[in-house]
């Protein structure tokens, strides 16, 4: 049976990570790890009609069911999760079910979410299949849903069974979701590891090529970096917000476009940008690392600027709500070197 690539250990217990090219079909994988008998699936439309029945053939004598979501970050809302709900309740899903969610970023946050409230919490297993979900957001229980004032309002931690990271399901991922997820992946480097930062300027072609050995490395390093942090800080007390690096504008020209313009990968690369000006402003930052991020998130196909047509004052409210403000004052990660990054108030 496939071995756990890293184990992430927090206070109350740990849960395994697995790594590798298609483990979605390893039978003996999933049967050490699924004891239940009920299983809830929830995908999305771009993954489901990939994967949903593999894994579902990989599963015996289990009763099965699933959802499947609209793309995107308008599927992460209070109605979808109230709608799983009612399906759970509806077929008699009992307190020793098992939630699994299937797809990217925004399936993760959902079917952890609903893991969380259901019956007081339930177990659950991320599968994360795109970049992003691999390297963040299926990573360290963070769990959530968009209120129309602002991106993952509300959410809770909590932690899942293992995390299943099949990196063969990047193959079918599209071109921009793909270099979407490179943010985060830059993100991680540029926040905790130099060397990493270094390795991404010279091997982001072979990395947009999607070479394997290549991805595997990345994604099993920023699986590491993450684990690192969260098993330190599982809660965001201190050192887990310097996670957030590029996330607080990020996510406010997320919330202020409907989630029309931007993915969320693109937003942070933007909002990474922003943070490294400030940084340079504040002289924490030299302008010749500046150059060096801007440089590494355009290599990457990601976008670098804020459009002229930006309206500021709405995107100034959605600051308002960020979730880092606390006593008045907003927290943002800034950049102190390459790989090191810094919490700094910079708003009252």
């Amino acid at each position: 049976m496939l071995s756990p690539t890293l184990t992430i250990q927090n206070k109350d217990f740990s849960y395994p990570v697995f790594i590798a090219s298609n483990c979605l079909r390893d039978h003996s994988l999933w049967s050490s790890l699924i004891s239940q008998q009920q299983v809830f699936i929830v995908s999305d439309e771009n993954v489901a009609p990939l994967y949903l029945e593999k894994f579902s053939n990989a599963l015996t004598n289990k009763q099965i069911t699933h959802t499947i979501l609209a793309c995107g970050e308008k599927s992460k809302n209070l109605t979808q999760f109230a709608n799983i709900i009612d399906h759970l309740a509806e077929n008699n899903y009992a307190r020793d079910c098992l939630i699994v969610g299937l797809g990217g970023g925004v399936v993760t946050d959902l079917a952890g979410f609903v893991a969380a409230c259901y019956m007081r919490g339930v177990d659950f297993i991320q599968i994360p299949t795109s970049l992003l979900a691999q390297v963040d957001a299926a990573i360290g229980g963070k769990t959530a849903v968009n209120h129309p004032q602002a991106k993952n309002l509300i959410g809770c931690f909590y932690q899942p069974k293992a995390v299943i990271i099949d990196t063969n399901t990047l193959t079918t991922l599209d071109e921009r979701n793909f270099r979407a997820g490179l943010a985060e992946v830059i993100k991680m480097a540029v926040s905790f590891d130099e060397n990493l930062f270094g390795y991404l300027e010279q091997q982001m072609a072979q990395l947009l090529e999607r070479n394997q050995k290549v991805l595997q490395y990345i994604i099993q390093r920023c699986c590491e970096l993450k684990a690192n942090i969260v098993t330190q800080d599982e809660k965001e007390q201190g050192l887990r917000s310097l996670l957030n690096f590029g996330h607080t504008y990020g996510h406010a020209l997320e919330k202020i476009d409907n989630y029309q313009r931007y993915l969320h990968g693109e937003a942070v690369a933007i909002g990474m940008v922003i943070a490294a000006e400030l940084s340079v402003k504040d002289k924490l930052l030299s302008v010749s690392e500046q150059q060096r991020l801007v440089h590494l998130i355009a290599s990457a196909g990601l976008p670098t600027q804020i459009p002229s047509t930006l309206n500021q004052t709405e995107l100034n409210k959605s600051l308002l709500l960020d979730k880092k403000i606390k006593n008045g004052k907003l927290s943002m990660v800034l950049l102190k070197k390459i790989g090191q990054a810094r919490s700094t108030i910079i708003k009252n």
